[in-house]
């Protein structure tokens, strides 16, 4: 039986990046490049499969690229799609924190309380007070968010992380994934819609310009999204959500009733279908015509009449004194034996619903 390293995070192969900005070479070659925010998603990663079927689905040109402090090629394409449908995997998927980089790697990362390598308190906070967060990128830790979510038209089981640097991305997508993270519990996959949305934002009389992903349940409705999980066939196709359920297959109660033999028995198989809402007026009507014919001595396989007599007892002549033997039977009703489908009291009485001009429910 296997095991577990129960301290160790467990986390789907990372495929490649979404991004939403790229840079390119300044002019004063001596200088750093220039970054440019894109208004279509990006989509890089080692594999040039995984790539080229990105562009193939998403539009786009297919190219070599190196990202910036690494000397490591990847491949990467600049896609048409305004909007990525995706599928967030169980659990809590959005990793975010305040972080400091440089040449060396991570400086800082920091829950805002915190800041978690060196154990001390926020450095930025101590350092520039409460407006810490309006500083140059350069000077302060920057809001971090990252998320994995699946492509499902893409080849391969694993994640395409999305990392946005957004103070308004950070806190769309915390807030929304929140409130349904708290619905389900982080159990079972759950469709989303990701999309570029440009905004302005007015800070000491000044007014600028700038772009969030938002991030939001890609369901029918939002009751599905607060109901709790749902199945993996709906992650992958929502629209299934909002489909009418398919009725159970439904019993073939005039067969069964053929098979009885009496016509209590018949009563009891519409009784049944009843209580399971399949009494229609359609099918009250064949059981009781069922139940008429057996009570009448029909087969109802066939439609013969069964007799009561054999051949030798027809051929009976009268005895030796010129009688005739015979038996003494009182009137029967003749809407048949046991059962009435009449307006005569019955000796086994049908539901309401199943009285003629009854109409009961």
């Amino acid at each position: 039986m296997g095991s577990r390293i129960l301290t160790m995070k467990r986390q789907a192969a990372e495929l490649g990046r979404i991004r939403t900005g790229y840079s390119r070479p300044h002019e004063d070659p001596k200088k750093r490049r220039v970054p440019v925010k894109s208004q279509t998603f990006i989509l890089s990663s080692h594999s040039r499969e995984y790539v080229e079927r990105a562009a193939e689905l998403y539009g786009g040109r297919v190219e070599e690229w190196t990202p910036q402090n690494t000397k490591i090629a990847q491949y990467r394409v600049i896609t048409e799609a305004r909007e990525l449908r995706a599928i967030l995997p169980a659990g809590d998927p959005l990793s975010q924190s305040y972080e400091m980089w440089s040449g060396g790697g991570c400086a800082r990362r920091c829950d805002g309380t915190v800041e978690k390598l060196s154990g001390k308190s926020c450095i930025c906070l101590a350092r520039y007070g409460e407006g810490w967060h309006e500083r140059k990128p350069d000077e302060v830790c920057r809001p971090t968010s990252r998320i994995g979510v699946f492509l499902p038209d893409l080849p391969d089981l694993g994640v395409w992380r999305l990392e946005t640097k957004s103070y308004y991305a950070a806190d769309a997508i915390a807030g929304g994934l929140d409130t349904v993270l708290q619905a389900t519990g982080g159990k079972g996959l759950l469709p989303v819609r990701m999309w570029i949305e440009q905004r302005t934002a007015v800070r000491n009389g000044k007014t600028k310009q700038f772009q969030v992903v938002m991030l939001v349940p890609a369901l029918p409705k939002l009751r599905h999204a607060l109901s709790g999980p749902i199945s993996t066939a709906a992650a992958l196709d929502p629209s299934t959500l909002d489909r009418p359920a398919i009725e159970a297959a439904r019993p073939d109660y005039a067969a069964e009733a053929r098979l009885c033999t009496t016509a209590d028995a018949v009563l009891a198989v519409y009784t049944r279908a009843r209580a399971a809402g399949h009494g229609t007026p359609e099918l009250r009507d064949e059981l009781r015509q069922i139940a008429d014919d057996i009570a009448k001595g029909v087969d109802t396989s066939t439609g013969v009449v069964e007799e009561d007599q054999d051949d030798d007892e027809l051929l009976d002549g009268p005895d030796d004194e010129g009688v005739y033997d015979g038996e003494f039977v009182e009137d029967e009703p003749t809407t048949g034996v046991g059962v009435d489908f009449g307006t005569n009291p019955p000796t086994t009485a049908w539901p309401a619903v199943a009285q003629p001009g009854g109409g009961a429910r």
